[in-house]
C-alpha cells in the first residue's frame, strides 16, 4: 500500500485501512495523524522521555528519587514536553491514565506534558543490567493484552524498553502507538 493510499484513509476515517499500514514499515506520522488514530483506535501512546543532557545513561552511584544524581532533561527537552502537553490540550485530548518510569527525566516528560503521572516500575529503564528486562516486558506486554476497549494510555519511558516491545528505535520525545499485541501501528513527535 503506498503511503497517499494511507493517507486517503486516515483522512476519511477508513479504521481498515490505516491498521493495514504493515507495522514493520514503522512509518512516522504527523503529529495530527498520530492523535486521529490513537482516537479512533484506543490503546497505549508509549513515549521516549524528552531531550536530555548529554550522555549514556546515568552517572556512577545514580539514585532513583534523587534527581541530581542522574541525567536530566535539558532546556530543550523541558520544553518539548511543554509544547506536547500544550498541543494534547489543544487538541482536547486528555489520556485517561499516564504512567511513568521512575527516572526523572521520563517522571519530568510526564509532568511537564500531562500535569500528573503515576510510577509503574514496569517501565524504568533496563539498560546496562539494571532492573529485570523479562519481568518488565512480561508486565508490559499482560497490561496492552488486558487494556478495556476504547481505553488510553500514556506510557513515559526509555528507548531500551520501546525498542523491546516494537523492535524500533525511538527519539527522545518521540511517541509510538501500540495496539493490545505490541504491534508498533504509528510513530512520530507529539507537537505540531
Amino acid at each position: 500500500m503506498q503511503r497517499r493510499e494511507w493517507l486517503q484513509g486516515l483522512a476519511a476515517g477508513s479504521l481498515g485501512t490505516l491498521l493495514a499500514w504493515p507495522a514493520h514499515a514503522s512509518p512516522e506520522n504527523t503529529p495530527a495523524e498520530l492523535a486521529k488514530l490513537w482516537r479512533l483506535q484506543g490503546g497505549v501512546l508509549v513515549i521516549r522521555h524528552a531531550a536530555t543532557e548529554s550522555g549514556l545513561g546515568d552517572p556512577p552511584g545514580f539514585v532513583l528519587g534523587q534527581c541530581t544524581t542522574q541525567r536530566n532533561l535539558s532546556e530543550a527537552g523541558r520544553q518539548a514536553s511543554r509544547a506536547m502537553g500544550a498541543w494534547m490540550q489543544a487538541q482536547q485530548f486528555k489520556p485517561d491514565a499516564v504512567r511513568s518510569s521512575q527516572w526523572c527525566r521520563c517522571q519530568d516528560t510526564a509532568r511537564l506534558a500531562f500535569g500528573q503521572f503515576e510510577d509503574w516500575p514496569a517501565l524504568n529503564s533496563t539498560f546496562e543490567g539494571q532492573g529485570d528486562p523479562d519481568a518488565q516486558q512480561k508486565a508490559l506486554r499482560a497490561r496492552l493484552q488486558s487494556l478495556p476497549s476504547g481505553r488510553t494510555e500514556v506510557w513515559v519511558t526509555h528507548q531500551v524498553i520501546m525498542t523491546a516491545l516494537t523492535g524500533a528505535y525511538p527519539s527522545m520525545g518521540e511517541g509510538f502507538l501500540l495496539d493490545r499485541q505490541g504491534r508498533l501501528l504509528a510513530r512520530g513527535p507529539l507537537a505540531a
